[in-house]
């Protein structure tokens, strides 16, 4: 039974626009039902513990699949989303898997947070797979190869498009743009229209670029670790 932990945002501010942000649901949801109907153990984290802020947006009917759906009638995940870990309290070597979900609040705390960065590189260094989806590959920002070089530097690498973050309005709110952040760190960044399922797998290291992404990423996660 693979273990898999999945790190969420502990970010609930939508930059200075007095806006709530947070983690996307489908990113989380899809998932996480993915992982549990695969049979595998699913631990949450995030920063600060406790209950991550969920983007309301990603909470209105248009946003809604069966795997929110489905969330919205589990008590038990969403008790176990209530009551994530603190980052410092995981140990990495514990996990044979990490997935980041997306939604705008890792772009503000997990990019730059130490232990999570500290998880990437330590994951990977072990020969474990690793997946983020639509913003969240923005958490590989900071983090490093073993040579010291910027991790995603000569990757296959995918994440939130430019073009998906003008159609958000906040192209001017958020603190980088994922697609900009990858590519100027070396990544070999690919994407597809605006919306559309895009997975990428370089190794161990596995990236979406939207909300669609966040199913076949999830199954991605799994196959890398057969």
């Amino acid at each position: 039974m693979p273990r898999i932990l999945m790190v969420l945002t502990s970010h609930g501010e939508l930059g200075d626009t007095g806006k709530k942000t947070g983690f996307w649901l489908e990113e989380f949801a899809a998932p996480y039902y993915v992982f549990k109907d695969a049979g595998a153990s699913v631990t949450l984290a995030s920063p600060q513990g406790g209950q991550p802020p969920l983007d309301p947006k990603s909470d209105a009917p248009d946003a809604q699949t069966d795997a929110t759906r489905r969330f919205k009638g589990d008590a038990a995940a969403q008790a176990e989303l209530a009551a994530t870990l603190k980052l410092s309290e995981v140990d990495a070597a514990q996990f044979d898997a990490v997935f980041y979900p997306g939604g705008h609040g890792p772009l503000w705390d997990l990019a730059g947070d130490g232990r999570s960065i500290a998880l990437i590189e330590s994951t990977l260094a072990a020969g474990k797979p690793l997946a983020a989806v639509c913003h969240a590959p923005g958490v590989l920002r900071d983090a490093k190869a073993p040579d010291g070089k910027p991790l995603v530097r000569g990757k296959n690498v995918t994440g939130f498009t430019n073009s998906e973050e003008a159609a958000a309005g906040l192209t001017h709110v958020v603190p980088f743009l994922v697609e900009d952040m990858l590519m100027s760190h070396g990544g070999l960044y690919t994407k597809q229209a605006d919306w559309k399922p895009h997975v990428v797998a370089d190794g161990l290291l596995i990236t979406g670029q939207n909300p669609a992404s966040s199913e076949p990423a999830a199954r991605a996660l799994l196959q890398a670790l057969e």
